[in-house]
């Protein structure tokens, strides 16, 4: 693939290493420095690549020239992300958002910036995806569904058609939104959840863990010593 934008990825753990890699070599973008406040700077170069107090970023990489992906997880649901994103755009640069080449995304996809779009993530007709959003990989996106900004959508969530998924949210490991139903904002869905109506602000819908048997495998498989 032909690299004709440059980039710098903003985050140096493990979401930062992450977003180099699919930036990369699956994007047109050309990966140049990474960036991190300078008090969590602990070495200078990654990846062969030097890493730049992000406090004086613009200096040495002005916004006119280069882009950058804010590579931050969904920590304090995505406060912390939101902030440096916010941060980011206040120095005048644009966020690249990342779409996987083997992500399935239909022609009228709305997607906003500073977004992540894993590997074998659908996204049907008429959805719409705003900014600072994240699709971990294998999630269904139903038709025309609204994702709202500063949103982590784990691996493997179905979400239906004609959903409305609230700013801030974070959705976990396969859980399933039905249709018409709207997330409000700040909520945390769990692994595995079914939410069938509408939720509250700031709701917190978790399920129960899988209980541990009484019976051990051992004595299930018949298995001695």
């Amino acid at each position: 693939m032909q690299k004709n934008k440059k980039i710098i990825i903003v985050g140096s753990g493990e979401t930062g290493l992450i977003a180099y890699e699919y930036f990369q070599f699956d994007s047109e973008y050309e990966v140049v420095a990474f960036s991190v406040n300078e008090q969590y700077i602990t070495e200078h170069e990654i990846n062969n690549l030097p890493v730049i107090a992000f406090e004086t970023l613009e200096a040495q990489y002005s916004p006119d020239e280069y882009e950058v992906y804010v590579a931050i997880s969904s920590g304090k649901l995505n406060r912390n992300r939101t902030k440096v994103y916010t941060e980011a755009k206040a120095k005048g640069y644009r966020c690249a958002t990342y779409i996987s080449s083997k992500a399935f995304i239909w022609r009228n996809v709305e997607i906003g910036e500073n977004c992540f779009i894993f590997e074998d993530n659908t996204l049907q007709p008429f959805v719409k995806i705003g900014n600072n959003v994240t699709l971990w990989s294998g999630n269904h996106i139903g038709h025309n569904t609204i994702i709202h900004d500063n949103c982590f959508i784990s691996s493997h969530c179905v979400i239906s058609g004609f959903c409305e998924i609230g700013e801030n949210s974070f959705l976990g490991v396969n859980c399933t939104i039905e249709n018409n139903v709207k997330i409000a904002k700040d909520n945390f869905i769990g692994a595995g959840a079914l939410i069938q109506k509408d939720t509250v602000v700031k709701g917190l819908y978790q399920t129960l863990q899988t209980e541990l048997s009484k019976v051990d495998t051992h004595r299930l498989f018949r298995v001695k010593g």
